[in-house]
């Protein structure tokens, strides 16, 4: 995997991860990467500095040279809540999700995982269920 930062032609800047650089070009070659923020597909490469650490463990969480985003602290404050007022329940999140739909269980907010067949079974039998814009910790109670 690398990180990339990225510049679109409006000047936004935004950082992602890609499984190769020669992914990375495929995806700008076919017109499938875009701006989070505009969604602009004429995206480069922007100049950006390598992280060192000083200790042999790499830091948990990304230091950033600039000041975090409008959407950054959106993000940040969505996961916050989301934690702070759900259930984690990890790989179960569909069964669990189903169940409260069909009252078999009493509903309580939930987060966790579903794969994709998963989670169009649950929106095709009507149960209601959002992605997050986040990776959920792993963190099962």
């Amino acid at each position: 995997m690398i990180q990339y930062a990225l510049k679109c032609d409006n000047g936004h800047q935004f950082e992602s991860w890609f499984q190769s650089a020669s992914a990375f070009d495929a995806l700008v070659g076919s017109g499938h990467l875009s701006c989070v923020q505009c969604g602009s597909t004429d995206v480069a490469k922007a100049i950006m500095s390598p992280r060192v650490s000083s200790n042999a463990e790499a830091p948990k969480t990304p230091s950033l040279s600039k000041p975090e985003t409008d959407n950054e602290k959106a993000l940040t404050a969505l996961r916050k809540h989301v934690e702070e007022n759900a259930d984690y329940v990890g790989g179960n999140f569909a069964e669990e999700a189903r169940s409260m739909y069909l009252g078999a269980t009493p509903e309580r907010a939930i987060y966790g995982e579903a794969n994709g067949a998963e989670a169009k079974a649950l929106i095709e039998d009507g149960v209601p269920v959002a992605p997050l814009p986040f990776l959920p910790n792993r963190k099962a109670n």
